[in-house]
């Protein structure tokens, strides 16, 4: 009875899959589909592009080297500070993971 209900199940999906197939698509939608595509895609990086060299003007603009300074100053006590507390955290967990003996 079991391969009764296998076979009907399948002849099923077998018919549902030749109904989905449906008519094929005529070439000439595929390259009128890919010419839109081809458009938005250059029209998409032109964007891009444009606000990609905007940026960087305006960072040229605004450079200021003191202010670099400070920068590469505070990146590197930062990370000396999270170095060490990091280094605290690690030893906190693996102590109590190891439990007292």
């Amino acid at each position: 009875m079991g391969t009764r209900y296998l076979l009907a199940v399948f002849l099923i999906l077998l018919v549902l899959g030749f109904e989905v197939q449906g008519i094929p698509v005529p070439q000439q939608d595929e390259t009128t589909s890919s010419t839109l595509f081809s458009q938005m895609q250059e029209s998409l990086l032109g964007y891009w592009d444009t606000a990609k060299t905007t940026a960087q003007d305006l960072y040229e603009k605004t450079y200021l080297p003191s202010m670099d300074e400070k920068i590469r100053d505070m990146y590197s006590k930062s990370t000396a500070a999270v170095t060490t507390y990091a280094g605290i955290f690690t030893d906190q967990v693996l102590s109590m993971l190891k439990g007292e003996q």
